[in-house]
């Protein structure tokens, strides 16, 4: 979360980054961020309780009461809401508002009944770069939708390789995953290429509106042509090996490409201006 914000504020920053505004920025989604996961797993100790992967965690064991859990969860949230609102800006506080609230009145419990609680749970998952850009912007430009549908499109190939890994654990946890009501694999191997295809051209969209350069085009549509390759070799194998060989390029891939779209879309370390340090990171933006 920290690494998708921390882009997308130098991306929206356009090479002249307040290092405090980011500082403020990454903090408060961060205690956002673990307040909602921490929520998450009070709503779902039930399910971590059944599941190989989760019964050893500190609910299902009994180390944390529920209500001592809760308290400190919506303790960390409302902090973190609060330092968006008081020292970044509003809007920013409002998306960390509606990623926690939908990650826990939406995703959460449409686990229990719908495969299509992965599309839903992407959402919340993109938001965080999203934030990071109104953090430094103010507001809701294109650019900003653009890394959003990036980090969308990355997380469904991802969830879906990790849904067929797990999908016995799922099916103990009662959990309507993909992987679940898909034994065979034919949808969730298809729709791995899929999404994979539609990140693509979604990859290119901050060199479309001027964002990057032709650096990062290079760097993403080979980084990209990768995840793709890795999607058909799942889609073409279905067997755990070409799942985790997916899921461990999607872990690779998001990091890296972050970068090069950060390197490209700025710089070098810059001056200070009356509102504190600033930091230029890369070159100017295209057509500037």
């Amino acid at each position: 979360v920290l690494i998708t914000s921390g882009a997308g504020f130098l991306l929206g920053s356009r090479g002249d980054v307040d290092v405090w505004t980011l500082l403020a920025a990454s903090v408060g989604i961060w205690l956002v961020a673990s307040g909602t996961s921490a929520l998450n797993q009070v709503i779902e100790r039930d399910i971590d309780a059944m599941m190989q992967r989760t019964r050893g965690r500190a609910l299902p064991t009994g180390r944390v009461t529920p209500a001592a859990a809760t308290w400190f969860s919506i303790a960390l949230s409302a902090l973190g809401v609060g330092i968006l609102a008081v020292f970044v800006n509003p809007l920013t506080a409002l998306l960390a508002v509606l990623a926690l609230l939908s990650y826990i009145l939406a995703y959460t419990p449409m686990k229990r009944v719908s495969s299509l609680s992965t599309l839903v749970g992407a959402v919340p998952g993109a938001l965080p770069i999203l934030g990071g850009w109104t953090a430094a912007t103010g507001s809701l430009d294109p650019g900003g939708w653009a890394l959003f549908g990036i980090l969308f499109f990355w997380q469904l190939p991802h969830f879906l390789a990790l849904a067929w890994m797990y999908s016995e654990d799922y099916r103990r946890g009662g959990l309507k995953m993909l992987g679940v009501s898909d034994p065979a694999g034919r949808q969730t191997r298809h729709q791995s290429v899929l999404y994979a295809l539609a990140l693509l051209p979604t990859s290119l969209l901050p060199v479309l509106l001027g964002l990057t350069g032709g650096f990062y085009a290079f760097a993403a549509l080979l980084l990209t042509g990768a995840y793709l390759a890795s999607a058909i070799r799942f889609a073409a194998r279905a067997d755990s090996p070409a799942a985790r060989g997916l899921f461990r390029v999607s872990l690779l891939y998001l990091p890296v490409l972050l970068l090069f779209l950060t390197l490209d879309g700025a710089g070098s370390i810059g001056a200070t201006t009356e509102s504190g340090p600033t930091v230029t990171i890369g070159s100017p933006l295209a057509g500037e």
